[in-house]
């Protein structure tokens, strides 16, 4: 008999008959001869009004009290749930996070999971009852008894580290759609359901809008080994599979990791090949791509930076032995670009044989400001100066000078208190190569792009700008450094470009303005009208070509690309926001993701 655990969403309990509708599942999966734990968010739209009442008797309310408050819409839930299972004949129980014991970090509204008290929920499970759980509360310890919530996405985070605790055989969430989709339906009719997903690549997605999962419960996943099932509430479909790899033994203690990198990679086998000044129009990534793919050559990081003029600069890293090759190819194209586009001036091609990437990882880092300051200030003051930066939501890398990887490295380990791993290029290439290249594409049309122009090119300049940013509680998603250096007085300077949140976009502009005379960079500019488009995929790690068939995509519609930025399994580019739907659709057709059956997602 096997111990699952399922997890219901608020539309999914947002009426009695809901509830009963999911009583009759749950009875059904007991029947079939399981164990279950149930975890249920509050019904509806319970807790908008709950912030609502808030805000009318206080026009700052504690978070404190915010917990106390948000907390007891689980509670009608559960004890619903249990009633309707009860009806039906079947044994079950309510039980709050308290009850459960799930205690959390002393964080009111943002909690995170350290560890979780299972003795009860098995006296009960060993009794024959279905136990319900709420989702999306704990407390700071089992002594003092505060009541924290865990934030967005906290029911769902609450049934994976229960189902991690228990050692479940898998944690199925249900929702309104039947599983994971490759794209948004509403954006790209043609998106279809995706049989299977690893972990990696739903970290990427969830943290891109995906919203069906949120990156803290698959963190948890991938680090437990936990099976995830994502299915339909209203349909007996199989959903999509998110698959993890076999954990390693770790503790449940600390079970939602408090640390936000779980490891400190590094690639020493790296070149750097850079084109300054190529005409900033459609179409130049695809053809310099096209042709770099044409010679299989394998690419790792690249960037685009923003534009000087009517130019940017491109730079890409690739294994040393294909240098040459690469460099060819680059010499080969700039003389092409330059009668493109004449007034562009001639594109220069410079190239570096001895570097290094050395980069931070962990899904730990999403949400938290600061993380990519602290380890630009970990390298600046070990004396290593980044020469390359490229982000993801889950990974940070720099590419530096390779006498500097071994220094750089200690200090990261010891920054972050964790482990060192090379880069292992045989086991990165999936062995199953009928496996998809992309497994889907995202779109994010509420970001602003924040750039700072003539930043002087020392160690710790990039560092202090983040950690000023992560100070007032300001999230930064891409980061490109420029290749050009142009001097300044003197001064050799570099511009750096990163986009935030809409919302947030202001206020980074006024922070940073303000740090001017302090910093000494140039002037600062904000624009608000990009998206951002990405694909995600294991399957295109030692497989040349995918970067260029995605720009070669965006290069077909005439739209073009102010940004790149990647990592190992995922691509992105800015756009211009009219060209965002467009974008997202030209790539999802480019990696033959439609198909013919529509789905339908509730509103």
């Amino acid at each position: 008999m096997a111990l699952i655990v399922q997890k219901y969403g608020g539309t999914s309990v947002g009426s009695a008959e809901r509830i009963q509708s999911v009583a009759q599942r749950v009875w059904q999966t007991v029947q079939a001869g399981h164990s279950l734990v149930v975890v249920v968010s509050a019904m509806g739209k319970t807790t908008d009004q709950l912030v609502k009442l808030a805000n009318q008797v206080s026009s700052n309310p504690s978070r404190r009290e915010m917990d106390m408050l948000l907390s007891t819409g689980e509670q009608v839930s559960i004890a619903l749930l249990s009633m309707a299972l009860q009806e039906l004949g079947q044994p079950a129980i309510s039980l709050t996070g308290a009850q459960v014991g799930i205690v959390t970090e002393a964080e009111h509204s943002r909690a995170r999971i350290l560890s979780i008290e299972t003795n009860r929920i098995q006296r009960h499970l060993q009794d024959g009852k279905v136990v319900v759980v709420a989702g999306f509360q704990g407390i700071t310890s089992l002594t003092d008894l505060e009541i924290t919530t865990l934030g967005r996405g906290g029911s769902d985070t609450s049934a994976v580290a229960l189902a991690a605790a228990l050692r479940a055989e898998a944690c199925e969430i249900y929702t309104d759609v039947p599983g994971i989709l490759t794209a948004d339906p509403r954006l790209v009719p043609d998106a279809q359901l995706m049989a299977e997903i690893t972990s990696d690549e739903m970290l990427e997605l969830a943290s891109l809008g995906a919203k069906v999962l949120h990156p803290r419960s698959v963190e948890i996943a991938r680090n437990y080994g936990v099976t995830l099932v994502v299915r339909s509430s209203w349909s007996d479909d199989p959903g999509t599979k998110v698959l993890s790899p076999m954990p390693q033994s770790r503790p449940i203690e600390g079970l939602e990791l408090v640390h936000p990198v779980d490891a400190v990679e590094f690639d020493t086998d790296q070149a750097k090949v850079a084109l300054l000044r190529v005409p900033d129009h459609p179409g130049i990534a695809a053809r310099l791509f096209g042709e770099i793919a044409a010679q299989q050559l394998d690419v790792d990081l690249i960037i685009q930076s923003i534009h000087e003029g009517n130019t940017n600069d491109i730079a890409f890293t690739v294994v040393k032995d294909s240098l040459n090759r690469a460099e060819a190819v680059a010499a080969a194209i700039a003389p092409a670009l330059r009668n493109q586009v004449p007034a562009a001036g001639e594109a220069e091609v410079m190239v570096d044989r001895h570097m290094a990437k050395v980069s931070i990882a962990g899904a730990g880092m999403i949400g938290r400001p600061g993380v990519a300051a602290h380890m630009f200030g970990t390298l600046a003051a070990a004396g290593v100066n980044l020469q390359m930066i490229s982000t993801s939501e889950v990974k940070v890398s720099c590419a530096i000078a390779a006498e500097d990887c071994d220094r750089a490295i200690a200090a990261l380990c010891q920054a972050f208190n964790v482990t060192s791993s090379p880069l292992n290029r045989e086991a990165t290439v999936p062995p199953n190569q009928t496996v998809p290249p992309v497994r889907g594409a995202a779109l994010d049309r509420q970001q602003a792009r924040i750039a700072i122009r003539y930043v002087p090119d020392r160690p710790g300049m990039a560092a202090r700008i983040f950690k000023l940013l992560a100070d007032h509680v300001i999230s930064v998603d891409m980061i490109i450094q420029s290749q050009r250096c142009r001097l300044v007085n003197g001064v050799p300077t570099r511009d750096i470009a990163f986009t935030v949140a809409q919302v947030d976009a202001a206020n980074a502009q006024s922070v940073l303005q303000q740090a001017i005379p302090d910093l000494g960079y140039g002037e600062i500019t904000v624009d608000e009208a990009i998206a951002k488009v990405s694909i995600v995929g294991t399957g295109m790690i030692g497989r040349p070509g995918i970067a260029a068939r995605m720009f070669e995509a965006l290069a077909k519609q005439q739209i073009n690309i102010q940004m790149i930025a990647t990592s190992e399994i995922k691509i992105s580019c800015v756009v211009a926001e009219d060209e965002g739907i467009k974008a997202l659709q030209a790539v999802h057709a480019a990696f033959g993701l439609a198909g013919n059956q529509q789905i339908q997602v509730p509103a």
